[in-house]
């Protein structure tokens, strides 16, 4: 009876090890199935069109080749691992490429997050907070690289977390991770500075005669984590391209993904901080000064930015992992030690299975459904227009970039804020949303626009419409061009 009684709880704990993987398919099923929501960011455009300049050329850019207005001016590419998969994903399938190399991403975050918590506390908490933090950084799921790069961002500090709570050193074994995560995004950086707060969460709770030793280890690591963050093709030039964004000022508040946490409206990250508070009071948790600092840290950047919603969403629960799992008790795990077969088949078996209905489901879906790109973004109709009458410089809607780029119309401004620089996409947005009209003709004069595209619904086109020497030639419910009146072949006005 005691054999079979061990055998049954051997069985039941390799059974609960495929609850990561279980949470990670669910999750990679549901973005397969709303893959429309995936596809409405013009920056995916772009995104591939250098992945796959990097594929056809064999090297990396240095310098701006796609806008008129900064071409020759020193730009790198931050996320170029990340760029060159999406491209070779849309060369083999289209948009289903980027659709499934996205989902895949989401899915391995959640995976990997459900696997750390699940070492500290329960698995069905561990899978709540899984489906919380996907509903926070839902807003942010796009196939873009920050996606390929968060499975990184969780393991990360899983992984550091894990040593703190060890009272120990981070190995150099994960050094490569870093380098990785530096070649995938330039999130990288949050990375580098999460090693200080909890290195002394590490020292805090170490013995006294070993804090200064240990501290040492882990200054080291962080040198270390710092010089694998410079391999890549940039080298130390990718430090810098990847703070370059943060330098844009003013520029931010007006980029959605860098604007600040609106709580006009009751949202589901304003939820999560008022949980936060509750849980606190109601159960009286207490952390350590470096963990407080963390969680500061991290809601402070949700706060000032929405795209770092995610990043709270994900990696507070593993700073809170820990002190959760000593408040709630857990069933004792399997101290047998021993190794059974049929536990081991039943792991196997079940991951084979699970991994198997994933890829069947994947190959259904793309049999029937067709992944187009959300078509606000894809002003198809009016460039086509633009190429017919042959115009050489279009002033163009910041989100229209994206989408000239992929048709290798060379852009008056897209999404590379940084290459552009705080005052000229500030003065660019200032004259089209009404807030300095009078900076619009200049702006057309100085860079010589034949034509502009802008918004339908944005003030530009109603501005243009009374602005002299300017002819409204087309319009539709996405876009809506304006020429020169004394441009050749002027065309008569069009519109759908």
């Amino acid at each position: 009876m005691s054999l079979s009684f061990a055998n049954s709880i051997a069985v039941q704990s390799r059974a609960r090890a495929l609850v990561p993987l279980c949470v990670g398919a669910g999750t990679y099923l549901f973005f397969l199935f709303v893959s429309d929501t995936l596809l409405q960011d013009s920056d995916s455009f772009w995104q591939i069109k250098i992945g796959q300049w990097i594929l056809d050329h064999g090297a990396m850019p240095y310098t701006d080749f796609y806008s008129f207005t900064r071409t020759g001016a020193p730009w790198i590419s931050t996320s170029w691992l990340s760029q060159v998969m999406f491209a070779f994903s849309y060369t083999q399938w289209g948009w289903a490429g980027p659709v499934i190399l996205t989902a895949i991403g989401i899915a391995l975050s959640t995976a990997i997050f459900v696997h750390l918590l699940d070492a500290q506390i329960e698995a069905p908490r561990a899978v709540l907070f899984a489906l919380l933090a996907l509903l926070l950084a839902l807003h942010h799921v796009l196939a873009r690289p920050h996606i390929l790069a968060l499975p990184v961002m969780v393991a990360w500090l899983g992984l550091l977390m894990a040593a703190a709570d060890r009272r120990s050193a981070p190995s150099w074994a994960w050094l490569p991770l870093m380098a990785l995560w530096a070649n995938l995004h330039g999130g990288f950086v949050l990375g580098l500075a999460l090693i200080g707060p909890i290195s002394l969460e590490a020292v805090e709770h170490a013995e006294k005669g070993r804090r200064l030793q240990l501290f040492l280890r882990w200054v080291l690591f962080g040198v270390g984590a710092l010089i694998a963050s410079c391999c890549t093709p940039y080298g130390w030039r990718t430090l810098m391209g990847a703070t370059n964004i943060l330098s844009l000022g003013e520029l931010l508040s007006l980029i959605f993904e860098w604007m600040p946490a609106n709580f006009a409206t009751f949202t589901s990250f304003e939820g999560a901080l008022l949980g936060l508070i509750a849980l606190g009071y109601y159960r009286g948790l207490v952390l350590s000064a470096p963990r407080i600092f963390l969680i500061l840290f991290l809601t402070w950047s949700a706060l000032t930015h929405v795209r770092s919603i995610e990043a709270f969403a994900f990696l507070v629960p593993l700073v809170l992992a820990k002190p959760l799992g000593e408040m709630f008790s857990r069933p004792p795990a399997d101290a047998t030690g021993a190794d059974h077969g049929p536990a081991r088949y039943v792991t196997a078996l079940g991951a084979l299975m699970i991994v198997g209905a994933s890829w069947t489901s994947t190959s259904l879906y793309m049999g029937h459904h067709r992944f187009g790109f959300t078509m606000t973004q894809t002003p198809v109709a009016a460039v086509d227009l633009l190429e017919q009458r042959k115009v050489q410089r279009i002033f163009n809607a910041y989100q229209f970039g994206g989408y000239l780029i992929s048709r290798d119309i060379p852009v008056f401004v897209d999404g590379r804020a940084e290459l552009y620089g705080e005052k000229f996409v500030m003065d660019f947005f200032k004259a089209t949303e009404g807030k300095k009209p009078e900076l619009l003709p200049r702006l057309l004069d100085e860079y010589k626009i034949d034509a502009t595209l802008l918004v339908a619904d944005a003030p530009g086109p109603q501005i243009l419409d009374q602005l002299k020497g300017w002819k409204r030639i087309y319009a539709d419910d996405i876009a809506v061009i304006h020429v020169r009146e004394n441009a050749e072949g002027a065309a008569a006005t069009l519109s759908k």
